[in-house]
């Protein structure tokens, strides 16, 4: 009866474990997610700031496998270069090692005594919403559940560490022993998704005495390559850049698991210098020291041939042909569980930007086809202008419904505020271009049946829509960011000189009408007038939006 009840209570003491790294990772994600997503937005170019964001972000959240799917999103979505992901990705291996200190250095107190308090204060502090502290409180129950698991983990093996016993045929330096070792740890850490989880439960078996120092080692070594199906499984039906982070994620650590077991016992008698005492006294000490020097090792290792790596990927990995499209697909990749809602927010911020620079790239071809003297020299911008009109009907369809999906994510209040002026803004984008649209065919009519404008009318656009460019160009400058209330005194200025050309556009067209000048020219010029204005009033409105982003 003892050797049925031992498994289903290591597997219920695991379960315990996860399930509160998942709680503290989510509940720190929640709090202080933004903030830790935007120092992943923000990097830079410099390959030792990369791999300290991907540090510190990770040890924030206690999740590799969380920082590699954001990075991997980010990727994806143009908001990383190949080379910022993969320091990212480096500091990320680093940044997982916390956990084994944590165990290794609380692991010897009677964690459970305050294991309980802490998830209680975690509790009441979610229970009690004037306080707004919601993460915070899911956080420290989330601690408090992974130290009971820990515990419970803990004195069942303890307990019964000769049900166990056939893990020490496996114990020894032999390359058998540690190949099967790394096997393990390969096929723990995909079973469970996430190192720091096997890390765990080593230290807690190591500690026991069921397996030894060189089988704790080669454990450790494998959970490095079974971290790497979480970026893996976020890279699949992704671009090519994503992909290619995923495949430097998954080469780095198979590589440095390789070396690492062809120099093991050097490994292990540098981490025993680094160590003091006989490994036997203080092993979790020694494993947690292993998985850091090794991590950080490698990492200093491949430091300087980030670029050569970023080479190699882009050599092998290809993109496909699916991947050139005259049709606009933003595909809402499926949730493998360790995404932040901020990492689909900021995709769908980056794909806006380059709506913003559509509709500009749009209005440039209106001042060329105002320019254009015949039909023939117009033909390729109208032909452009209508692909682009199709293009960004598509890019409104498909933004709105990824955007409400992000919106049945796990979004923050201040998040959900932010999609909703996103959907907005879209909506106005897609006005911007329709308009550009009806402004060229009012061009192209104008041409097609002989319509003569008098150089002084084309005199008074010039102004009239370069001042729209600007204003649509401000617009694109500052679509994802706070507008404060000097750049919305900037914005009203743009709109009234825009509203006072308007005015005296339409005042001097009415005045050639009186004097007897061709209707149907004047009235074309009028109707012209009216839709650049629309333009500048869709860009005050999303203006006006961008002032409640928070």
């Amino acid at each position: 009866m003892e050797l049925v009840q031992i498994p289903f209570q290591i597997i219920g003491s695991i379960g315990l474990l996860l399930y509160g790294m998942k709680l503290m990772s989510d509940g720190v994600q929640k709090s202080a997610g933004d903030s830790l997503q935007r120092v992943l937005k923000l990097m830079t170019g410099n390959r030792l700031l990369s791999v300290l964001t991907g540090v510190f972000v990770t040890m924030i959240i206690q999740s590799s496998g969380a920082t590699t799917v954001m990075v991997v999103s980010f990727v994806n979505a143009g908001l990383l270069t190949l080379v910022q992901a993969i320091g990212v990705i480096f500091g990320a291996n680093i940044g997982t090692t916390v956990t084994a200190w944590i165990v290794a250095v609380f692991g010897d107190m009677h964690m459970a005594a305050f294991a309980i308090p802490v998830f209680g204060i975690g509790f009441f502090i979610t229970f009690i919403k004037k306080l707004r502290r919601e993460g915070l409180g899911i956080a420290l129950m989330g601690f408090g559940l992974l130290f009971f698991g820990l515990d419970r983990l803990s004195s069942i093996i303890s307990l019964d560490a000769s049900n166990l016993q056939f893990l020490t045929k496996i114990n020894g330096t032999g390359i058998v022993q540690i190949l099967t070792g790394v096997a393990i740890g390969i096929g723990l850490t995909v079973l469970l998704h996430s190192s720091s989880a096997s890390t765990a439960i080593v230290l807690t078996m190591a500690s026991a005495g069921v397996i030894k120092w060189e089988l704790s080692a080669a454990i450790i070594l494998g959970s490095n390559i079974g971290s790497t199906v979480d970026s893996v499984v976020a890279a699949a039906g992704t671009r090519v850049n994503a992909r290619r982070a995923a495949f430097i994620h998954v080469m780095f650590n198979i590589t440095g698991t390789l070396l690492a077991v062809l120099l093991f016992r050097p490994l292990l008698t540098a981490v025993d210098m680094l160590v003091p005492g006989p490994v036997e006294n203080n092993i979790k000490l020694h494993v947690a020291m292993l998985h850091t020097f090794f991590n950080s090792g490698v990492t200093l290792l491949y430091l300087p041939f980030i670029p050569r790596l970023a080479d190699i990927a882009e050599r092998i990995i290809k993109p496909s042909k699916s991947e050139i499209r005259d049709v606009y697909v933003l595909d809402f990749p499926q949730i493998t569980g360790k995404e932040h809602a901020s990492a689909f927010v900021f995709r769908a911020e980056k794909e806006i930007a380059a709506m913003s620079e559509l509709v500009i790239a749009m209005f440039d071809d209106i001042q060329v086809t105002l320019l254009g003297s015949d039909e023939a020299s117009m033909q390729e911008p109208l032909a452009r202008m209508e692909h682009n009109e199709q293009y960004a009907n598509q890019m409104y369809e498909q933004l709105t419904k990824y955007l409400l999906k992000c919106e049945q994510l796990p979004v923050s209040r201040t998040q959900l505020n932010n999609i909703s002026i996103m959907l907005q803004i879209v909506d106005e984008l897609e006005g911007m271009a329709n308009d550009c649209h009806v402004l060229c065919a009012r061009i192209q009519k104008s041409i097609a049946k002989k319509m003569v404008f008098l150089q002084e009318d084309l005199d008074g656009l010039v102004p009239y829509m370069e001042l729209t460019k600007q204003f649509i160009t401000f617009v694109h400058i500052n679509v994802n960011k706070h507008l404060n209330a000097e750049k919305l005194s900037f914005a009203k200025e743009m709109q009234e000189q825009i509203d006072s050309y308007r005015k005296e556009l339409k005042k001097t067209a009415r005045k050639r009408l009186e004097s007897g000048a061709d209707v149907k020219s004047e009235l074309l010029y009028i109707d012209m007038i009216r839709h650049i204005e629309k333009l500048g009033d869709r860009s005050f409105a999303i203006s006006e939006a961008l002032t409640l982003t928070k």
